[in-house]
Parts: C-alpha cells; sequence; structure tokens
C-alpha cells in the first residue's frame, strides 16, 4: 500500500511539472510587466486607416481558421530550399550544435523510409517534383494531316512566301533569358534557390517553427546586420532595435520598409515564445516539451524591458499583416487561378476551392492598406524603390548567414513570402481593378509572373503572422487570468 501510495504522489508531481512548463506564467508579481504589452496594443494603426481590434476580430474569426488547415494540405507544406549555401557577407562557422537545429529534408526522410520498408508514408507529391498537369490548357495540339492533296499544295508554295516559323534551341533559350532577366527586375529578394542543384523539399509540418536553443553571438548578429546595415531606420538610437520615438522624421516608403522588418522580427519572436523549448535544469531535456513561455513573451515585449519599444514592435507586427493581406488581395484574380496541382485529385480540388473562399474573404476586410500611396512622384521615386529592393535584396542573402538550419529555413521562407508581397504591391505589373476581376491572362499579358516556390511562401508567410496575433491573444489570456 505505501509503495502504491508513493507512485502515486510521483505521479502527481511530475504531472504538476510538466503542465507548469508547458503553460509557464511569469513570477508572482511580474503580472502587471506582461499586462503592459497591451496596454498600448490598441487603438488605429500609424500609416493605417485600420484599427488593432478590427484586425484581431477578422484573423482570428475569419482567416486564422481558414489558412491554418489550407497549410496542412500537399501544395504548401512542401517548400524547395537550399540551406548549404554560404553566407555571402561574412566567414561564420558557428553553426547551431543543439539536435533541434538540424532539418530533416524530403530526401532524407524518403530514404529512411525505404531503408524500413514504410512504403505507405506520404513522399513528395509527384505534381510538385515537376510532373505536368493534365490538359494543362496550354498545350499545342498538331493539326491533323487531311491528305496528300494537302501536301501537294504546300509544295507549290512559292518558296518566297514561305515563312519559316521553326525557332532553334538557341534562340528558345535566348527567349527564356530574356524572361527571366525581366521577371528578376520586379523580384525584391533572390529566388536561386529553385533552381540550385544543391535544394531539396522540405516538408514544412515535419520541421515547424519554434525555439531551437540557438542563441548567442551568432544569432544576434544577424538582426543586428539587418537593422544596422540593411535597414531604413531612424537618424538617432544606438540599439539594435532603434528608438523608435522619431521615426516620424523618415519619409512614408523608409518608415514602412523599417516597420515590416520590425513587423516580421516580432512574429518570429512570438512564435519562439508561443513554441518554446523548455529545460529540465541541467540542460535541454531529452525528451523534449515545448510550450508557451509568457517569460519569454514578457522579456521581448514589455515596454519597461525594451525602453518602451515592445508595444510599438507588437503594432509593427499588425502593419506587416496589413501589407501583405493587401498583396492577396491584389493578386487575388491571379492566385484564384493558379494551378495547385499535385496530382492528388480529391485534395487538389479542395486546395482549389479553399484558395478561392479565402481570397474572397480577404477581398471582404474592410479597411485595406493602400499601397498607391507609396512610390508616386517620378524620378526621386523610382530611385527610393530601386534603394528600397537593394536593401531588401540584402536582407534575403543574411538569411543565408543564419547558422540554425531551421530558423535559416523559415527565415527564408517568411522572407521570401515578405518580398513576393511586395513584388505583387509595388512592380507595377499587376493590374487591378475591383470591379472588373482579371483573369489569369490578363496577368500574364502584363508581364506578372510568380513561381511555385513564391506562391508557397507568400501564404505560408502570411500564416505565419495571422499565428501570431492569433498566439496574441492566448499570451493575453495567459498574463492576465
Amino acid at each position: 500500500m505505501k509503495v502504491f501510495l508513493l507512485l502515486y504522489v510521483v505521479t502527481i508531481l511530475l504531472l504538476a511539472g510538466v503542465y507548469s512548463q508547458f503553460f509557464r506564467t511569469p513570477k508572482k508579481g511580474d503580472s502587471s510587466g506582461a499586462e503592459r504589452c497591451f496596454c498600448q496594443l490598441k487603438g488605429a494603426l500609424d500609416d493605417c486607416s485600420c484599427s488593432v481590434e478590427t484586425i484581431d476580430g477578422y484573423n482570428n474569426l475569419k482567416i486564422y481558421p481558414r489558412i491554418n488547415s489550407l497549410m496542412q494540405k500537399s501544395y504548401f507544406r512542401y517548400w524547395k530550399v537550399d540551406l548549404q549555401r554560404g553566407c555571402p557577407f561574412w566567414h561564420d562557422d558557428s553553426a547551431c550544435a543543439m539536435r533541434f537545429c538540424s532539418v530533416q529534408t524530403c530526401t532524407e526522410v524518403s530514404e529512411a523510409l525505404k531503408a524500413s520498408g514504410l512504403s505507405d508514408i506520404q513522399d513528395v507529391p509527384e505534381g510538385i517534383k515537376g510532373t505536368p498537369p493534365p490538359n494543362n490548357g496550354y498545350t499545342y495540339i498538331q493539326p491533323k494531316n487531311t491528305g496528300d492533296e494537302d501536301k501537294e499544295d504546300c509544295d507549290k508554295q512559292n518558296e518566297l512566301g514561305y515563312l519559316n516559323t521553326t525557332l532553334s534551341k538557341e534562340t528558345v533559350a535566348g527567349f527564356v533569358r530574356w524572361a527571366a532577366h525581366d521577371d528578376a527586375l520586379d523580384n525584391f529578394c533572390h529566388l536561386e534557390d529553385e533552381l540550385s542543384s544543391n535544394s531539396t523539399y522540405v516538408d514544412l509540418l515535419l520541421n515547424p517553427e519554434r525555439y531551437t536553443g540557438y542563441v548567442g553571438t551568432s544569432a544576434h548578429r544577424i538582426w543586428k546586420t539587418i537593422y544596422q546595415e540593411n535597414c531604413f531606420k531612424p537618424k538617432r538610437g544606438t540599439n539594435q532595435y532603434t528608438d523608435l520615438s522619431n521615426i516620424g522624421e523618415m519619409c512614408l516608403e523608409k518608415r514602412a520598409f523599417y516597420r515590416a522588418i520590425s513587423g516580421l522580427h516580432s512574429s518570429i519572436n512570438i512564435h519562439l515564445a508561443a513554441k518554446y523549448l523548455f529545460s529540465d535544469g541541467t540542460g535541454f531535456s531529452a525528451t523534449p516539451v515545448w510550450g508557451a513561455n509568457a517569460e519569454e513573451f514578457q522579456k521581448r515585449f514589455d515596454p519597461e524591458l525594451t525602453n518602451g519599444e515592445g508595444p510599438h514592435r507588437l503594432k509593427n507586427l499588425y502593419f506587416l499583416y496589413l501589407l501583405e493581406l493587401r498583396a492577396l488581395a491584389k493578386a487575388r484574380s491571379y492566385l484564384t487561378n493558379w494551378n495547385y496541382y499535385t496530382g492528388i485529385t480529391d485534395e487538389d480540388q479542395d486546395v482549389q476551392s479553399a484558395v478561392k473562399e479565402l481570397l474572397l474573404v480577404i477581398k471582404n476586410f474592410p479597411e485595406h492598406f493602400d499601397e498607391t500611396t507609396m512610390f508616386a512622384g517620378g524620378l526621386q521615386a523610382y530611385k527610393l524603390k530601386e534603394e528600397f529592393k537593394h536593401h531588401f535584396f540584402n536582407i534575403s542573402r543574411i538569411m543565408d548567414c543564419v547558422g540554425c538550419d531551421k530558423c535559416r529555413l523559415w527565415g527564408k521562407l517568411q522572407v521570401t513570402g515578405l518580398g513576393t508581397a511586395l513584388k505583387i504591391l509595388f512592380s507595377g505589373n499587376v493590374e487591378y481593378d475591383s470591379s472588373t476581376q482579371q483573369d489569369l491572362d490578363t496577368a500574364r499579358h502584363t508581364n506578372f509572373q510568380l513561381t511555385r516556390n513564391e506562391v508557397v511562401a507568400l501564404f505560408n508567410a502570411f500564416a505565419r503572422l495571422c499565428n501570431s496575433i492569433y498566439e496574441l491573444e492566448n499570451f493575453r489570456r495567459m498574463t492576465t487570468r
């Protein structure tokens, strides 16, 4: 009986310990600090007509449930990425040694499945790997020969009247290079990963974004370089985040760029605090436990611990949300007509319908960001946009300097998604008329093109922002109970 009681007590204590780790809240007396993160997070957002409350309600009730379900589908869960490309800015061999930093590529998973004989587990669908969909709609069909009479008529044609419509391989290759060059002019980030020989598909559901233990000089250097060398910022301020009290001194375009990068940083920090890797007191546990850590959230966003910047960082998250939301709305017709093909027939049909429904919900958002107020004003505006693009190009390359493979994966994905949103908003090639829906042919006629990697990154990056705003409500409940 005594042994039974002892085992019962030990079990209760263990369960209590796991519970307290999984839902860690601030220490006694610190709850007001966590509450301070939200006391200024309300009302209208700068440079927008929208309010925090409007976004919270619309996202948490209408958008987040839909996009979260959509990102579980095969088309969006596989992304092609090169995690071997070296850092172009500095030599850094300080790779994260934590086992939670590693990424399981689909190639590795496939090899492991073959070795184990578990062939029933899904590999990358053939449609994603390049098998073309049936009846593409743009397939050239050779006309049937009507007989020898037609051949004789052709033979009688005068040689000077003959038009040779065949193209040499060199000419076709030239057209491809021209098209790639024209498309690159619109890009806001580097997109070599899709064509790199070192690229491989990664299952995003098997490699979720969460805290890995990647900290220290290497991790801090990434954001420091982004803010201090590759980002527009106010003139004063010495820390890596910059004093935001004088951000109004910047023009709208530079301010929007800074706020977008700050919003991305905030979103990533929320993900890490919401999926925090808890320690067992002697190092990270052999059996990892991830959960919401309100203390970590407070450290990153409490105004008293961030020189008053915490609430501004959170508002910048909302600004970035509106930016990417508007990009999806602007490209709605193009994305609705996109072929989300994997070869899994039932799922492909569901995804096509789900994307259409999601984009309609996004279109009906009541207070969209107005991108037409940016980069308007002749030569000076053009120079500013090129500078804007140059800064973002550098940021996309800095992602190759991240020492944690999982952090690099999600950093590259979210930066590519933001770069795709900027391409949609500011390339000038998406002619959208809300009264007459543009179709795919019209978009192609305006030279606007996206790759599969861009589309997958665009939706996943926005889904991460939706998740961040959803998690904010969870942290709000944790810190006020």
